[in-house]
């Protein structure tokens, strides 16, 4: 028996010797050794920016130290945290970090690289074990880039509306993990929610409402807020995306402007914009001008999917009938694709790349102004369209990334999939393009992964943090670390001391091992995708 039990003992005591090797950081980096001694921080660390562009990256250390810790006075001798530009070039979001007992030195062709790294240096600090003297920081020294340029998280504010200070929130925890495009969907049947100043009526009457009560009051952002927000996360080195979803979705709008109305269903009433009058075209473009001067960006989302829900009418309205006939279109598919193609031509024509769901795919796009988002996992056969076409494209399948699915078998609010599937941690964690046929002699027209907070089922913060954590940590390693290098026992060991940051900063967060510690809240529902 010696032998067996000498050999678990050894098994164990590589395995432990293994976790305790594994740098904390998630999402887990590139390349990482652990140093000899935790550096010192302290109020007399200096933080210095050796080149102009990583000023505002050090500024942002600077006050991020200050605000989350108190830090003690330190050593009489002062250490430094040197911010450099990487001379040899590089990708512009990797980055080096080098630790020592009194030097940390950041390393990046950029600022968004030093970014990067600022990121990983904060998640080390967090979990810094407090002395006297100085928060005593585990060194580790890391060679790191991202294998996603895309690394996104989409929030539904038309279903329920938050408001600034959560969508702060947000961003805060993006930067935290890495992830570096907001998509903000501010427009959809409940509620308009982004402030058009030549349209007053969008959100004094299509702001009205969420998608649980008709006669909620009227809830947006004024253009003021959304330029405070724009430049909130600009300073986390992260993109903000507009969505203004149509041709469908826009019963919101159209309470506010009939004339523009293209009709619905009973149970999606006044669904569409009309593509058959013409002045559409220019009121629509109206709102993309102003939301094009909101959103530096250079990138609109024109939403563009589940049309058929609500264009029966279109069959029947004149306008549309003249509109086919004129231009030989031969079906409500035809004229859709149309009206997406005309919309793209005014965002491009404002300098900015159009996004859109993948039902876009049919359509003739231009294929270096266009991104399309696959979000049907069930038709894979959109997704080998969109690259056979050579459209970018960023993978956000219902499986496993749409976060109003529930992340447990005892949740009994949120989708499901037909079968009963659900989208757990993971799910997410391991979710890898590679085992996806289309994408296998495509790589390089996928720009990334993005995960989608839609929020029929999320009425309120302390929910929404329910759904969003912890699965942002596997989304955020799913995005950034090449699939090879990622080990799920390992990532859910890192991920202990982050429920214990999310406990510290008050989140209302789902516990995989502790599902009593936070029970599940909000209305029960049967909600089912199953098209």
């Amino acid at each position: 028996m010696m032998k067996p039990l000498l050999f678990s003992a050894l098994f164990l005591f590589t395995l432990l010797q293994a976790i305790a090797q594994t740098c904390p950081v998630i999402p887990l980096p590139a390349q990482y050794q652990p140093g000899s001694e935790p550096f010192a921080l302290s109020k007399r660390t200096a933080v210095i920016a050796k080149d102009a562009s990583l000023q505002p990256v050090a500024a942002f250390l600077r006050k991020q130290l200050l605000q989350q810790y108190e830090l003690p006075a330190g050593k009489a001798t002062a250490n430094k945290i040197i911010l450099e530009h990487n001379s040899n070039g590089g990708p512009a979001d990797a980055y080096t970090l080098r630790m020592s007992e009194n030097n940390i030195r950041i390393t990046a062709a950029g600022p968004e690289g030093a970014f990067n790294a600022v990121a990983t240096l904060l998640q080390l600090t967090a979990s810094a074990t407090r002395k006297k003297d100085a928060l005593y920081i585990p060194a580790w020294n890391i060679d790191d880039k991202p294998y996603y340029t895309w690394r996104g998280l989409m929030l539904d504010e038309s279903r329920h509306f938050f408001g600034k200070e959560k969508v702060k929130s947000i961003l805060d925890w993006m930067a935290f993990y890495k992830l570096n495009r907001f998509h903000w969907h501010l427009t959809d049947a409940p509620g308009w929610r982004l402030e058009i100043k030549k349209y007053p009526l969008l959100t004094t009457i299509g702001g009205i409402g969420n998608h649980h009560n008709p006669e909620a009051p009227a809830q947006f952002y004024t253009q003021e807020d959304i330029r405070e927000i724009v430049a909130y996360a600009q300073t986390r080195y992260i993109t903000v995306i507009p969505e203004i979803d149509m041709p469908g979705h826009a019963s919101a709008a159209n309470r506010a402007y009939p004339a523009f109305d293209g009709g619905g269903t009973e149970k999606y009433p006044s669904f569409t914009f009309n593509p058959g009058r013409e002045g559409t075209y220019q009121y629509l473009a109206n709102i993309l001008q102003e939301t094009d001067a909101l959103f530096p960006s250079q990138m609109i989302h024109l939403g563009g999917d589940e049309v058929t829900f609500g264009n029966k009418g279109w069959e029947s309205d004149t306008g549309v009938i003249r509109l086919m006939q004129s231009h030989g279109l031969t079906s409500r598919k035809a004229v859709e694709d149309y009206f997406i193609q005309r919309m793209a031509d005014t965002v491009i024509r404002m300098h900015n790349k159009v996004l859109a769901w993948d039902e876009v795919a049919t359509a003739t796009l231009p294929v270096n102004q266009t991104i399309v988002c696959w979000w049907r996992q069930d038709k894979p056969e959109n997704l080998r369209m969109a690259l056979d076409k050579g459209y970018q494209v960023i993978l956000c399948p219902r499986l496993p990334f749409y976060f109003d699915f529930v992340q447990d078998s005892s949740h009994k609010i949120g989708r499901r999939w037909a079968k009963g599937e659900l989208n757990n941690i993971q799910s997410v964690y391991d979710f890898d393009a590679s085992r996806l046929p289309a994408a296998k002699d495509h790589s390089n027209n996928i720009l990334g992964v993005q995960a989608c907070l839609w929020t029929e089922v999320i009425t309120d913060n302390r929910r929404l943090d329910f759904m969003l954590f912890p699965r942002i940590s596997a989304l955020a390693e799913t995005a950034w670390t090449a699939p090879e290098k990622k080990n799920a026992a390992q990532f859910f060991q890192r991920l202990q001391s982050h429920l214990q940051l999310y406990q510290q900063h008050h989140l209302y967060y789902f516990d995989m091992s502790a599902p009593d510690k936070h029970p599940e809240t909000g209305k029960p529902t049967n909600e089912k995708y199953i098209d």
